[in-house]
């Protein structure tokens, strides 16, 4: 094992004259450069906490503040209006001279006033930040009053954000009126009820708004207050950690790699860059000097999320699970047929070079030795239930070799799986892309640590995917970092001409060290039952991959709309002809414009939207009058989505009045009958983030695919979507077997059908009317 290799490096005998001991200049020349980096980290750390704690200012500024206080000491001008001589009475005497106490009073002086106006600055920059009229303007049309809002973020800005810089700045998540939310509300269930319940509904709706919501509303006001942001950890909390069914399926969700792309054939040298350039985006991730992600490049978004994407693991408990996090972890554990293997990432102070993690992984698919009893599915715990996972935990892995080896696995930087299978998009063959979204959605059930933040999965033919935890952070998150991966594992690291990693090879490093366990029969038959219900899970995923490349964001575009509502508005006549009704829709919007801030729900099916389906549906409309119900339509669905980002949302709200109920032991029918509603179309669109890490237009084949989620309704589905340069928008779509109802490819051929006929309504033709849209 690895510490036996390094246990050589130091030898000591006792002899009768004394000891001799005998040091190896290897490891201490490693002991030195690892100091040596410490050190160094710290220092950067501390140096960009410093630029970031005072952002917008910049420490310099302190000096030029000091140097200006000082220099009135010889003028008669007292800029400090007499503070600096109140300071300098109230200093110790005896210990100066005159003239060194007035300038240690200029410097104290000059230090407050410099903090004032950062503080000041800060503020300043919250409550421009706080204004979101521009969201709702026109696109192209731009009032003069968000020009000059415009002007004064980009100078309040400063010139070098740090990824942390404006976390101070950022407002607090406003807290919608009760009146506002219940009307929106009703609104937007107001096209899917008939009379009758529309008006049961509005009755409870009433009731709630006259009787309890004004007092949960107060408690809820006094918690915008005090917390951070209103909504975040109770979502985070009931959301994610107290749900006690399975996490795989239900909660977690994938990232493909790139769609045509695939830089080498060889799985250890893929896995061995891409491990690689993630160690170097943590590093830049620690010491926060990635940019910040910022709307229109200009209006900054909540980084907070970021800090948990390396060396976090959710850990089962019987009532909830929790979330660790550690810093600095340097080992990641591999996963490979039923062995579970911990490698080193550093070496002498600095990380493996790809050459090098390309050679442990070699020797750990080299490694013919067997799975110990009990090993091979052990991580089908993180995949069954959570309560037997966490009793297994407590008394099974909470002592001797099985702790040690439980703690490595969930202190580990993240979690590689060298899997046995070859997936990846094929368009030769028939199904490649849903074979390979269930295999990063769910795999063999027992292959993946779905409890860690993220476990990355190499296949055999050097396509990789990713497979992430929910609870601590949601997809732009994971889709950032992948995104800085693909970029830097294909255009500066590369590959030789055999495909093997660059670089030489330190063949002195200690091979990787293999995890023991000890695992009795009693924890052998909870695995087993984990891996059974895990499997019935998996095996009920009916997903379908769909490519749409017969338009994409630049013919949408042309149609002066936005591609989102276009889409949306698609899916909705996809779900009509294929269920032959509307159903609650589930839109994921991002609300990160705010401090902490995660997701709101954008409610797509609207009274717009329907009537809009429904004149696509009936042979007597004309297209002009479907045209014109298309743009209302989508006008609504924008505005919704423009709502829901600023803060004026429905459902979390109404999700945090019910969680105050709860709290109060206060009965409400209207927010139970809310709550219980089911979605059962459930639709997120994977945003591009970091268009400039490569150029499309020069590499066009280098585009990702994007990732999904597993079906959130018995009887609905669940839709993911890429939009991927100007010409390609890629589906995920999934839904259960068990369904009768339900088929995902027959879904996906209804969306294809419903994106074309949308489509045709802006075809010219012959006898175009004045001021109808076009395709150019």
């Amino acid at each position: 094992m690895a510490e036996a290799h390094q246990a050589v490096g130091f030898e000591f005998t006792v002899r009768p004259d004394g000891a001799d001991i005998k040091l190896s200049q290897e490891v201490i020349k490693n002991i030195y450069l690892s100091g040596v980096t410490a050190w160094r980290k710290r220092a950067i750390q501390f140096k960009n906490g410093v630029l970031a704690g005072v952002y917008p200012a910049s420490p310099s500024s302190w000096l030029i503040v000091v140097i200006a206080m000082i220099s009135t000491l010889y003028t008669r001008v007292d800029l400090s209006l007499g503070m600096i001589d109140l300071i300098k009475e109230n200093l110790p005497r005896g210990y100066m001279s005159v003239q060194t106490g007035k300038v240690l009073s200029a410097i104290l002086f000059a230090t407050l006033l410099w903090l004032f106006l950062i503080y000041l600055l800060r503020y300043s920059l919250k409550a421009l930040l706080s204004y979101h009229a521009w969201i709702f303007e026109s696109h192209g049309k731009m009032s003069s009053s968000t020009k000059l809002w415009l002007s004064l973020i980009k100078m309040f800005s400063g010139r070098r954000p740090l990824l942390y810089s404006f976390q101070a700045s950022l407002p607090r998540l406003p807290l919608p009126s009760v009146d506002d939310t219940i009307d929106r509300y009703l609104e937007s269930v107001h096209a899917l009820l008939d009379d009758k319940r529309y008006k049961q509904m509005e009755t409870l709706a009433n009731d709630f708004r006259n009787t309890s919501a004004p007092q949960l509303q107060r408690y809820l006001l006094l918690k915008s207050w005090w917390a951070t942001n209103y909504v975040s950890d109770w979502w985070e909390e009931y959301i994610y950690l107290r749900g006690r069914s399975p996490i795989m399926v239900n909660s977690n969700f994938y990232v493909m790699d790139l769609l045509y792309i695939t830089p080498t054939q060889r799985q250890t040298a893929r896995a061995g860059n891409v491990v690689h350039a993630m160690l170097q985006y943590r590093r830049k991730l620690e010491r926060g000097e990635h940019a910040p992600l910022r709307a229109l490049g200009i209006v900054p978004m909540c980084s907070s999320q970021m800090e948990r994407i390396f060396n976090t693991t959710r850990i089962p408990g019987i009532e909830t699970d929790i979330v660790q996090h550690l810093s600095d972890r340097k080992h990641l554990v591999v996963y490979h047929r039923g062995r579970f293997f911990q490698v080193w990432l550093y070496t002498g102070g600095r990380h493996l070079l790809p050459s090098e993690l390309e050679m442990q992984f070699q020797r750990i698919l080299n490694d013919t030795s067997e799975p110990q009893p009990g090993e091979l599915k052990l991580a089908a715990l993180t995949a069954g239930n959570r309560v037997p996972w966490a009793r297994a935990r407590l008394k099974y892995f909470s002592q001797g070799v099985n702790k040690a080896s439980l703690q490595a696995v969930e202190s580990s930087a993240f979690f590689l799986t060298l899997d046995d299978e070859a997936q990846g998009y094929d368009p030769a063959k028939t199904g490649s892309l849903d074979g390979y979204a269930k295999s990063l959605l769910h795999g063999k059930c027992y292959d993946r640590w779905f409890d860690k933040s993220f476990t990355l999965i190499s296949y055999t033919n050097g396509k990789m995917g990713i497979n992430t935890e929910h609870s601590w952070a949601d997809a732009p998150i994971i889709g950032h970092m992948w995104e800085y991966v693909l970029a830097t594992d294909c255009f500066h690291l590369g590959y030789t001409e055999e495909g093997h990693c660059k670089g030489d090879i330190n063949k002195g490093i200690p091979p990787p060290a293999r995890l023991e366990w000890q695992i009795p029969k009693e924890c052998r038959e909870t695995i087993e039952t984990s891996y059974v219900l895990a499997k019935q899970i998996a095996d009920d995923v009916d997903f379908h991959g769909c490519l749409f490349s017969e338009f994409g964001k630049g013919l949408i575009k042309k149609c002066r709309t936005s591609p989102d509502a276009f889409i949306q508005l698609a899916l909705q006549l996809a779900q009509f002809r294929d269920q032959g009704g509307f159903c609650l829709t589930y839109e994921s919007s991002m609300t990160r414009m705010f401090r902490e801030g995660r997701t709101e729900t954008v409610r797509s099916c609207t009274s717009e939207a329907v009537a809009f389906v429904r004149a696509m549906e009936e042979e007597d409309k004309t297209n002009g009058t479907r045209l014109e119900l298309f743009r209302k339509a989508a006008d609504k669905h924008q505005n919704m989505y423009r709502l829901a980002m600023t803060g004026s949302g429905i459902d979390r709200h109404l999700f945090c009045l019910y969680i105050m109920s709860k709290y109060l032991r206060m009965d409400s029918p209207f927010l139970k009958q809310v709550l219980s509603e089911p979605w059962k179309l459930s639709t997120s669109q994977t945003p591009q983030q970091q268009l400039n890490l490569v150029d499309i237009n020069k590499f066009p084949r280098y585009v990702g695919a994007g990732g999904g989620f597993g079906p959130v309704a018995d009887d609905g589905y669940g839709v993911s979507y890429i939009i991927v340069g100007e010409d390609l928008i890629t589906f995920h779509i999934s839904s259960k077997f068990s369904s009768s109802e339900t088929d995902s490819f027959r879904f996906g051929q209804n969306i294809r059908k419903a994106m074309l006929d949308i489509q045709s309504l802006f075809k010219p033709t012959n006898h175009k009317t004045e001021g109808e849209d076009t395709f150019d």
